[in-house]
């Protein structure tokens, strides 16, 4: 967050800086006001880049093998513009290459997801996946050791996660 602060100001002073070289080669031409508000539009310009892009920006930071399930998108009443363009704040990943089968239980999957927030540390969530039967359930101590132990929950027709493993 604090290196977002420093970038935002960089671009105001990169923006005001620019101004005052235009004005300087056309001979002083340019309104006094343009300085600062060519700053204060770059500033406001690049907060909102920054805010659009972070999804796209942190989901290409992912490694191999983990995909971006669900994107969540949001509008803000101090954020105008995001009536317009609603802003993604959260996005769930699923690690795909670390999903593990129990010969034990087939049909059950055991994976990771992962909840990303907008200036919040990502959290992993640990998922039983009951693919015939359409099922999640928390990973709990109880339910590693015995899988009659999840608190199983049955799971929406478009679930996300279970879309991503159970119909490929």
């Amino acid at each position: 967050m604090f290196l977002e602060l420093i970038a935002t100001f960089a671009a105001g002073i990169g923006a005001a800086a620019a101004v005052f070289a235009l004005a300087h080669l056309t001979g002083g031409r340019l309104p006094r006001y343009a300085a600062p508000a060519a700053a204060g539009l770059a500033m406001l310009a690049y907060a909102i880049w920054s805010e659009y892009s972070w999804a796209s920006r942190t989901a290409g930071t992912l490694p191999e093998g983990v995909e971006v399930l669900v994107a969540i998108p949001e509008s803000k009443l101090w954020r105008p513009w995001t009536h317009v363009v609603p802003q993604v704040t959260r996005f769930m990943a699923l690690d795909r290459a670390g999903v593990q089968t129990n010969p034990e239980a087939p049909g059950v999957l055991l994976a990771d997801i992962y909840l990303f927030a907008r200036w919040n540390p990502p959290a992993r969530l640990p998922q039983f996946v009951d693919c015939p039967n359409r099922a999640r359930a928390e990973v709990t101590e109880a339910a590693l050791a015995d899988l009659s132990q999840a608190a199983w929950r049955s799971a929406p027709k478009d679930d996300p996660l279970l879309e991503a493993l159970c119909t490929s």
